[in-house]
């Protein structure tokens, strides 16, 4: 097994001391993304909602993945009144099977105005040997 952690050129940048994605190879040639919590701007829910989904997007695709590969989500969300726009803008992006969830509310996010924050755990199947 090969790990990689790092933050993709073509992604959002930290803004903090950590890592955007940690890339596992396993022998089969399968890979696991874990990829760090996602903030967005934006005025509102569904507006934060979509650009976490965008980075997301961005975060994966740079590791030959998708939204489509995502099997595990963690949401934080600062109001549980703004749950319906998020999962409204979450099903756009998340189209196929639901991946498994968690959602909890916190009293606050690492950016002030941040109303929302996305983890995921994507993934990409192997190539047999």
């Amino acid at each position: 097994m090969q790990i990689t952690i790092g933050n993709p050129a073509a992604g959002p940048q930290p803004f903090g001391p950590y890592s955007q994605v940690a890339r596992v190879e396993h022998p089969d040639g399968g890979v696991l993304l874990y990829v760090s919590g996602q903030c967005a701007e934006g005025d509102g829910m569904a507006a934060q909602t979509r650009g976490v989904f965008e980075a997301l997007e961005l975060l994966l695709g740079a590791h030959g993945a998708g939204l489509g590969d995502i099997i595990n989500i963690r949401t934080f969300l600062t109001d549980m009144d703004g749950f319906a726009d998020y999962a409204a803008v979450r099903k756009e992006f998340l189209t196929g099977t639901p991946p498994t969830s968690t959602t909890v509310a916190v009293a606050r996010l690492v950016p002030p105005r941040a109303l929302v924050e996305v983890e995921v755990v994507a993934a990409v199947a192997g190539t047999p040997a």
